[in-house]
């Protein structure tokens, strides 16, 4: 049986532990503060998963998110998990994406494929843009003030789409995997398709480090409106 004190403790100790190699990553392999906290993003967003199959009650799930909204501004502050801070002012990146966590539990916590799903393109694609734009990045492109590359917008579509699609799939009630109509993967990938398209279109048009907002929230919007579809 589902206990939402144990999956509040799981939630914790995970979290922590994904920051935690993140530091090591960054203190004894010396990786850039940029590469562990993307990873970090990756961990943290893939809780996720966790939150759907371990709590029995939104409002224990949106403890944890809403806690290191409170946490993760501290640590801006103090710069005190030097793996997922850059040190730049301004940069609340790690605040916002918390908060679209939780406002994402509310709305979609009887839909459990579409709540993992919004936050993909963000976990996955945001994460994996920043990383290999960076290494493969030479088509520069400029759009109200921020500059990106054509590599890296590329990752964020293939990455979103992935990721989207596969959450879609795996989660629904009428997965494979849940007994049901296995010919649901179709629809899962014509959806996961307009998603990682849009998404990828909100991250090159967001302001200043506000796609830790913009992404997964519009990227939630758009699966509202089709979140009759049976998918």
């Amino acid at each position: 049986m589902k206990s939402d004190w144990q999956a509040l403790i799981i939630s914790y100790v995970y979290v922590l532990a994904v920051i935690g190699v993140g530091e090591g990553l960054r203190k004894w392999r010396g990786y850039s503060t940029e590469f562990t906290r993307k990873l970090t993003h990756i961990g943290v967003g893939m809780w996720a998963f966790g939150t759907v199959l371990l709590f029995q009650h939104w409002y224990f799930a949106i403890v944890p998110p809403l806690s290191f909204v409170l946490l993760n501004y501290i640590s801006y502050r103090g710069q005190i998990f030097k793996s997922v801070e850059l040190g730049e002012k301004g940069n609340l990146g790690t605040v916002y994406f918390p908060i679209s966590f939780a406002i994402i539990i509310c709305l979609f916590w009887d839909r459990p494929n579409l709540l993992v799903a919004s936050l993909m393109p963000m976990t996955w694609g945001d994460a994996l843009a920043a990383i290999l734009g960076r290494r493969y990045g030479q088509r520069k492109y400029s759009m109200l003030g921020s500059t990106r590359s054509v590599e890296g917008s590329l990752a964020m579509f293939l990455f979103s789409w992935l990721s989207v699609f596969l959450a879609l799939l795996l989660l629904s009630p009428l997965s494979p995997l849940a007994g049901g109509d296995g010919g649901r993967w179709q629809a899962s990938l014509l959806y996961a398709l307009a998603v990682a398209v849009f998404a990828t279109l909100v991250e090159a048009l967001s302001p200043w480090h506000m796609d830790n907002l913009t992404v997964p929230l519009l990227a939630a919007a758009l699966l509202y409106l089709v979140r009759q579809v049976r998918i």
